[in-house]
């Protein structure tokens, strides 16, 4: 597939390594003009007359004054990420001498490149559909293991070829609706109505596996907000600590000393969790300070995806703690109970809390059982296999479009059970292929493409 729009026969160049001071910076120049551009300023050797897929090492030179000595990599048109002719600058890494030699590229005709443009016309000149090219800038943003396999699976194509099955297979049904229409007159039918009710069928468990992946594939992608509540002196601030591994909080015996919210993250199997330790809270305070941050603990605690209540096993009994757990079902929060101060407990005091199956009882200050609270904190946010090889949605605008799917399905549902007429029927199959279409790209518009890759860095 190549879409073709105006203004994208240009030559674009731009700093393709992050800014700043290294070893080395790249420089990606694309378009037609790429070599005859480049060659002007490398007079080492004809860059037309080497092969595709080598480097070549010499010195760039503008008006017989030397700019650097680089490695050039050179791509030819269309075995190139983007599919143009290709040449990637590899200098050494000063800012001064990179912006120099792109400003030097400039003169000769090119332009700097916008944010993802690379990317852009690589979409463009069906080296990737859209879905592929998302997943190039998640990739670059992926900061986990699973987030980096996720972004992997779907840059490699697996998102796309699930779509891509659902799609051929409506359009071969479609087809044969639209071709009854045009022998309506015979009243002959083409399309087998109890095949496309299997097929609907089929299509509406697909597609509801994707719209379900995508609570895993948000956690994957923007990490799991924790909450860590209860009252002053619980230990809050010592199993932050403790999970973190370091003393971010601090600890005192003064009830209150955490005012404010306290912030940061813990990579637990490749997911990345937000843990919040909140301020104690406690029925009663005139510390105006304490009441504010008590009220931002609440806050905090209705915006997280799971909190952990942490409770002293000796200062809480089983009853107060059932009213706890009550308020946090009737509010649909999400949590774990987790005991502390249990590592020398009587086990007839821990015995009051049986009830409560799954509660887990810890030492923050002795690490007692801390790797075992790892172990419940991912899987309540997993609840499935994430090294597993399905496709797992991380797109909101995919989601979008998948939810529209669905709907649009369950109008060709209605359509089968109600026995309309073709065409009715092929409009609503229209309606579902063209949301499959804009996931990957077939269906879209130059507005809807310069937002998505504006999100793209630069020299991406």
């Amino acid at each position: 597939m190549s879409i073709q729009l105006q203004g994208w026969d240009d030559t674009i160049v731009a700093l393709a390594t992050p800014p700043g001071i290294g070893a080395i910076g790249v420089i990606r120049v694309s378009g037609k003009q790429a070599f005859a551009i480049v060659n002007a300023l490398f007079p080492s050797k004809d860059l037309f007359q080497q092969p595709s897929h080598t480097l070549q090492v010499g010195y760039l030179q503008q008006n017989g004054v030397m700019l650097d000595e680089v490695v050039l990599s050179l791509f030819k048109s269309p075995r190139s990420y983007t599919g143009e002719d290709v040449i990637e600058i590899s200098c050494h890494g000063s800012p001064f001498i990179q912006e120099n030699i792109i400003q030097v590229i400039t003169m000769k005709g090119a332009r700097v490149a916008k944010p993802g443009e690379f990317t852009q016309r690589a979409f463009l000149n069906g080296k990737l559909d859209l879905a592929q090219a998302e997943a190039v800038a998640d990739l670059i943003a992926s900061n986990t293991e699973a987030s980096r396999k996720t972004a992997i699976h779907s840059m490699r194509g697996g998102f796309s070829s699930d779509l891509h099955a659902l799609r051929e297979q409506l359009i071969r049904f479609s087809a044969l609706i639209e071709l009854e229409l045009d022998f309506s007159q015979e009243d002959v039918a083409f399309a087998d109505r109890a095949a496309l009710n299997h097929l609907i069928s089929q299509l509406n468990v697909s597609t509801h596996q994707l719209i379900n992946s995508f609570q895993l594939g948000n956690v994957i992608r923007n990490g799991v907000q924790v909450a860590i509540i209860g009252k002053p002196n619980a230990g809050k601030s010592t199993l932050l600590n403790t999970l973190l591994n370091e003393n971010r909080a601090i600890v005192s015996e003064i009830a209150g000393t955490t005012r404010d919210t306290v912030e940061e993250i813990l990579n637990i199997k490749g997911v990345l969790f937000r843990l919040i330790d909140t301020a104690g809270i406690r029925e009663h305070t005139q510390d105006l300070i304490e009441s504010i941050g008590m009220e931002r603990s609440f806050e905090k605690m209705r915006a997280a995806n799971i909190v952990i209540y942490l409770f002293d096993v000796n200062e809480i009994d089983a009853r107060t703690l059932q009213v706890v757990v009550n308020n946090f079902n009737q509010e649909n929060i999400p949590y774990i109970l987790v005991g502390n101060k249990a590592e020398a407990n009587d086990p007839a005091v821990l015995k009051q809390f049986a009830s409560f199956a799954d509660c887990i009882f810890i030492s923050a200050r002795a690490n007692h059982n801390i790797e075992q609270l790892k172990d419940v904190l991912f899987t309540k946010a997993i609840s499935g296999n994430i090294n597993s090889e399905a496709t797992i949605v991380t797109n909101a605008r995919h989601y979008e479009a998948l939810q529209k799917l669905s709907h649009a399905l369950a109008d060709v549902q209605r359509g089968l059970d109600d026995e309309v007429p073709g065409d009715l029927l092929a409009l609503d199959i229209r309606q579902c292929l063209h949301y499959l279409g804009t996931i990957t790209g077939q269906i879209t518009n130059e507005d809807q493409l310069d937002f998505i890759f504006s999100k793209f860095c630069i020299g991406k």
